[in-house]
């Protein structure tokens, strides 16, 4: 088959298509032909040797797949042959093949493209699992999301609406912060022109948001705690600016407040399947319905995976970036 499979780290140009063997499934696993995968940030730092794969999994990079099963490892379901499937995977998407364990599939409805579903498993998961359950963010509650317009930030707009969210987000333009708005963000605030933290008082009223959900880390961190309300939550994810920060501790009891976090692709793949059945229960009835879409900012086939790395890094993408295989 062929796939990305670089044999050392570097610049988007270690990005070409090379020749491997088609991975066989083992007992839980299907073999999917992958039809799209998504392009996520975690793939750029593999990619710049700051982020290696887990123990287990494959090299190649890509950690979301939509295509049609097409063998099955022991002890999966014989039904599954033959369907629609997207995946969250722990490496190995950027190919025609790829394996997925079984109990991290979803069935892709008619309702979305290929593209669109492989656009899906890696945001859905991140920010299900973080603003939702970590952050215990319920209908009603205002949160403030920074990187409005990434995969991530849309992701978090798109459930915001679907679950009655007041949802804030930052972006670092006028133009960014026009298709945030578009995209159903309640507010957006250009970081650039804007103090977010003042910004967020005034429209909040002064009392703050619930949850923040932070991909910035480093000197965001105490800002992003003025930002909370009382019994606030503040989920980090990401540390694009810093993997340390200085913190309040007195503010921080005093008003309850909770610092978390969590990474996706290191969990183990009972967690990954626990989260993917609530998904399924919660979430994807709106897939199904036509009513869940990730926000798409462009498509590349496979050999030109450099040029979409090179979009992502230059950062003027509005959603999500993937690749396609036909």
């Amino acid at each position: 088959m062929q796939a990305i499979d670089p044999a050392q780290a570097g610049g988007p140009d270690v990005l070409v298509p090379v020749e491997r063997p088609v991975p066989p499934p083992r007992a839980g696993e299907v073999l999917v032909r992958v039809a799209a995968a998504g392009v996520n940030r975690p793939d750029v730092l593999q990619r710049q040797g700051n982020y290696p794969p887990p123990p287990g999994a494959p090299s190649i990079p890509g950690l979301e797949i939509a295509g049609e099963v097409v063998a099955l490892g022991d002890d999966v379901d014989p039904d599954l042959l033959g369907t629609r499937v997207c995946a969250l995977i722990a490496g190995g998407g950027y190919a025609e093949y790829a394996v997925a364990p079984a109990a991290q599939c979803l069935p892709v409805p008619d309702a979305l493209s290929d593209v669109e579903a492989a656009a899906l498993p890696e945001t859905l998961f991140t920010v299900w699992t973080n603003l939702f359950e970590r952050a215990f963010a319920v209908e009603g509650d205002t949160v403030l999301v920074h990187g409005g317009t990434s995969g991530i930030g849309t992701m978090a707009i798109t459930l915001g609406n679907l679950f009655g969210l007041e949802t804030i987000v930052t972006v670092g333009s006028d133009e960014k912060r026009a298709a945030a708005l578009a995209i159903g963000a309640d507010h957006a605030i250009n970081y650039k022109s804007e103090d977010f933290v003042a910004r967020v008082k005034e429209i909040t009223g002064g009392r703050g948001c619930a949850a923040v959900l932070d991909m910035v880390g480093g000197d965001y961190v105490p800002r992003n705690l003025q930002c909370l309300s009382e019994d606030g939550r503040h989920v980090s994810i990401a540390v694009q600016r810093g993997a340390s920060a200085t913190v309040p501790l007195f503010d921080i009891m005093r008003r309850r407040l909770t610092l978390t976090g969590s990474t996706l692709r290191g969990r183990d793949a009972a967690f990954k399947a626990l989260v993917t059945e609530e998904i399924a229960r919660t979430v994807w009835p709106f897939a199904a319905a036509g009513k869940l879409k990730p926000v798409m900012d462009r498509t590349f086939p496979l050999a030109q995976a450099a040029d979409a790395h090179r979009r992502m890094e230059e950062g003027a993408h509005v959603g999500k970036i993937v690749l396609t295989m036909g």
